[in-house]
């Protein structure tokens, strides 16, 4: 599957959490070190908001995180559109770790989003079942694209996994979350 496929699967999966997630929601401690709701939302738009702008090679604007939940769906909306923009996936793009293909770092962003996704349902105690088919595939890349990446911090050293996890909370222990 293609990267564009991958978002186009992403965009309902993530629409659908943060569309389930109440205001007084926002300070749940999620599965990600370091960040509650509020904070995976904010580092999402601000993600976004930096990276729509790298995919189209422009200076990045303000993210606007005033009211996380209202601003989720337009800074998303605008990073896709761009990485759909002719070139994007050309382009050479400035990530927080190095200059890489478009392409590339856009099978980042789908991994960032998938896991998430799933730190966000998982504090907010609600379901989520991304396309296995879709999981297998982003698994695939981050197997050989975290390896260079792990700092213990930003990504941290896999876990196992319990027996009878899900393919997505699968992944969610490849990058070092505690399932």
């Amino acid at each position: 599957m293609d990267v564009l496929s991958q978002l186009d699967e992403l965009g309902p999966q993530l629409a659908g959490v943060v569309g389930g997630i109440s205001s007084d929601e926002l300070d749940n401690a999620t599965p990600c070190a370091h960040f509650s709701v509020r904070g995976v939302l904010e580092h999402m738009i601000g993600g976004a908001t930096l990276f729509a702008a790298a995919f189209r090679g422009t200076e990045p604007a303000a993210a606007d995180t005033s009211d996380v939940l209202a601003g989720f769906g337009a800074a998303l909306t605008d990073l896709v559109t761009a990485i759909r923009e002719p070139g994007a996936l050309e382009r050479t793009v400035q990530a927080p770790f190095g200059a890489v293909p478009g392409e590339t770092f856009a099978r980042f962003v789908v991994l960032d989003g998938l896991v998430h996704g799933w730190d966000m349902a998982t504090a907010t105690g609600q379901p989520y079942a991304p396309p296995d088919a879709l999981v297998a595939e982003v698994h695939d890349f981050a197997r050989e694209a975290l390896v260079p990446l792990r700092d213990g911090d930003t990504f941290a050293e896999p876990v196992e996994p319990p027996t009878g996890s899900s393919p997505i909370e699968r992944l969610a222990a490849f990058t070092g979350r505690r399932v």
